[in-house]
């Protein structure tokens, strides 16, 4: 802000509170400076191949001028509302990614207790409704217990802490989101924050004294 002049445009592409978002916009606003805010999603195989999903909240003149700019880094480039949607947008879009991630850690255990090799599951389901994103990108990365990120669990905390916030804020009870918080603070504290958010499964196993593996790992 101290080095913006009148007629520039701000493009903050982190993930922070929306209320913050807006803050920053009313600020920027005295000084001449229009701003969207425009956080992303895709993970570090997206950023890579620039086709990483770009969530924006902002006046839609703004966006409609930065367009070009933004879709040249990413796959789309959608715009969700006013100032601070692109940020609501990015929370609703951590709280399914959380939960995602523990629904596949318990099927993943529940396999594995079961005597079935995670892997055959995962082939068997990832072409069916339970297929996702989350699911082709973090299942090969439990099962060959790679947990470099990608995505901190710190940093999904941190979103989540928003998550919780904003919900409270506006009076949207999120039960499983809470439920996941706990999980991943609880890791946390097993030396996990700095591993990738796949890592929730830890809790899991933890709980279930049994480790996702590949049959023969």
């Amino acid at each position: 802000m101290e080095g913006a002049k009148e007629g520039l445009v701000v493009i903050d592409m982190s993930s922070i509170a929306p209320l913050v978002s807006r803050e920053i916009y009313e600020a920027l606003k005295e000084k001449g400076v229009k701003m969207i805010d425009a956080p992303v999603s895709g993970g570090e195989p997206k950023a890579i191949d620039g086709t990483m999903s770009v969530m924006v909240g902002g006046d839609k003149e703004v966006f409609d001028a930065c367009y070009d700019v933004m879709d040249a880094m990413a796959g789309s480039v959608v715009y969700t509302g006013e100032i601070g949607a692109g940020n609501i947008t990015k929370l609703a879009n951590q709280t399914i990614v959380a939960l995602n991630i523990a629904a596949m850690s318990e099927a993943y255990i529940l396999a594995t207790k079961a005597g079935v090799d995670p892997e055959l599951v995962y082939q068997a389901i990832r072409g069916g409704l339970a297929g996702s994103t989350v699911l082709d990108a973090k299942s090969n990365m439990v099962m060959d217990r790679n947990f470099k990120p990608g995505f901190r669990i710190d940093l999904h905390i941190k979103d989540l802490g928003n998550v919780l916030d904003t919900a409270h804020g506006v009076g949207a009870p999120l039960p499983l989101t809470a439920a996941v918080m706990e999980m991943m603070q609880a890791i946390k504290l097993d030396g996990c924050g700095t591993e990738d958010h796949s890592s929730l499964v830890k809790y899991y196993e933890k709980l279930a004294n049994a480790q996702v593996v590949r049959k023969g790992n």
